[in-house]
């Protein structure tokens, strides 16, 4: 028997996750300003990749980094 097909979306938000990039961090406040490919910027939660560098690459899912 094969697997169901897997959808890319969020069963709960419908959103996906985006590779954004690390362009400045809060450390205090958990926070990062990350730019995606289209060069679109938005702050994103940290918490649970910290610690997290300019440059580096996070994966983000309703604006919470949760892979880097």
């Amino acid at each position: 028997m094969n697997a169901p097909a897997c959808d890319s979306h969020c069963i709960t938000c419908s959103d996906e996750a985006v590779p954004m990039t690390v362009r400045r961090v809060d450390g205090d406040r958990g926070l990062a300003l990350c730019e995606d490919a289209a060069g679109a910027r938005s702050s994103v939660e940290t918490a649970l990749v910290e610690p997290v560098a300019v440059g580096d690459t996070l994966l983000v899912h309703a604006g919470t980094a949760i892979a880097s």
